[in-house]
């Protein structure tokens, strides 16, 4: 063996000496130590220090390497955290992590994850005066009424819940706004318009997918309906008697025209808060109104008279018929009567006195004897009894 250590190496330079000690020590019973088992820095086979090889020039890397200490790998830190986290015993470099223990907890950790999960995603409770619209990753699939519901847990279903018993209130042009919403009438003339307009929600599919903005459409519809009737009436009607009727035609061209766009949309009335002219002629427009309302006034009074006559002329219309079938029954008794009546109410008013007899003036001037007769002052009578 030496022989063959001599054939392949030259001892006479440095190089070929530092192979050759370096193949002495691969022996099983060198004193070197084997270069393989043993430390970088040759300080022995890793269980025990061994002797220095004195052949070999120590790297001074390796010397600063070997004298600053090396602290723990990521890994050895991170389980060092975990096992501290999950009740691992022990503390250094000598205690050893317990995987077993560890997997089986992260299996309960997860699983109940998935269970909380499940339930809270997959059981819904919807309300009485609610419907719920589910849909299907993104798309719709059905719609369901109160109660406890189940669906897939989310994100493959998700549950929706709509009101659709909540009556809901829009105010278009209101009174206390700054901006005015001017209408044209029939007569060509303008009025500032403010309406409330009171809708729900009839079916929630609809509702949902159809339109992209429901409240926005709901508004815009209103507007138009309202030009479109108003456009019908003029000013005295639309500012007085024509507001219930207004009403009812734009609530019906709305519910019309929603019906149409598939909004799923029921509207429940309108109710028109203010009708009054721009802002410019509104004190012109008061005095026309005034005067207008006395008209009115007038035109009130004259038909209450009129009513007043009719019906007196109804009542004696009807006490003639009466009388009729009296005088039908007995002609001469009712003739009597008749005229006894009717010289009773003429004479009643009259300061004359008529006498129907014989031997006596037809006519005596009573009334004109009295006013002749002086009246007798008290104090006089009192003295002719003396």
């Amino acid at each position: 063996m030496n022989d063959k250590i001599d054939g392949s190496m030259d001892r006479r330079s440095p190089r070929g000496l530092r192979q050759f000690f370096d193949s002495i020590s691969q022996m099983a019973n060198s004193p070197w130590g084997s270069p393989g088992k043993g430390d970088d820095d040759g300080k022995g086979d890793g269980k025990r220090p061994g002797p220095r090889n004195p052949w070999v020039t120590p790297d001074p890397a390796d010397q600063r390497r070997a004298q600053k200490p090396r602290g723990p790998s990521a890994l050895d830190e991170l389980l060092r955290k975990g096992r501290g986290g999950f009740g691992g015993g022990g503390s250094g470099g000598g205690s050893q992590f317990d995987f077993g223990d560890s997997a089986k907890l992260w299996k309960w950790v997860v699983l109940a994850l998935v269970v909380a999960w499940v339930l809270f995603s997959s059981f819904h409770i919807v309300p009485p005066e609610k419907e719920g619209v589910i849909t299907r990753l993104g798309s719709y699939s059905r719609t369901v009424g109160p109660g406890v519901k189940l669906t897939w847990p989310a994100p493959i279903e998700r549950i929706r819940l709509e009101d659709v018993r909540a009556i809901r209130t829009m105010a278009i042009g209101s009174p206390n706004a700054t901006d005015e919403n001017f209408v044209l009438t029939r007569d060509q003339s303008i009025v500032d318009l403010a309406y409330e307009v009171r809708w729900s929600v009839r079916d929630p599919e609809l509702f949902f997918f159809q339109l992209a903005d429901p409240e926005g459409t709901i508004r815009e519809v209103a507007e138009s309906a309202m030009r479109a009737t108003v456009a019908n009436f003029d000013l005295v009607q639309a500012i007085g008697p024509g507001r219930v009727e207004i009403e009812a035609q734009v609530q019906q061209r709305m519910q019309e025209l929603l019906n149409q766009y598939r909004a799923g949309v029921m509207i429940q009335g309108i109710a028109i808060r203010q009708v009054d002219p721009p802002s410019q002629v509104d004190e012109a427009f008061k005095e026309v109104t005034a005067a207008r309302q006395e008209r009115e006034s007038a035109i009130n009074l004259a038909r209450a008279y009129q009513q007043q006559v009719l019906e007196r002329a109804r009542g004696d219309t009807s006490a003639f018929d009466q009388i009729y079938a009296q005088y039908q029954l007995a002609p001469e008794v009712t003739r009597k009567r008749l005229y006894y009546e009717t010289m009773e109410n003429v004479l009643s008013n009259v300061d004359k006195t008529v006498v129907e007899a014989r031997g006596v003036t037809p006519y005596l001037p009573l009334n004109e004897v009295q006013r002749r007769i002086p009246a007798t002052p008290p104090a006089a009578a009192t003295k002719g009894g003396e």
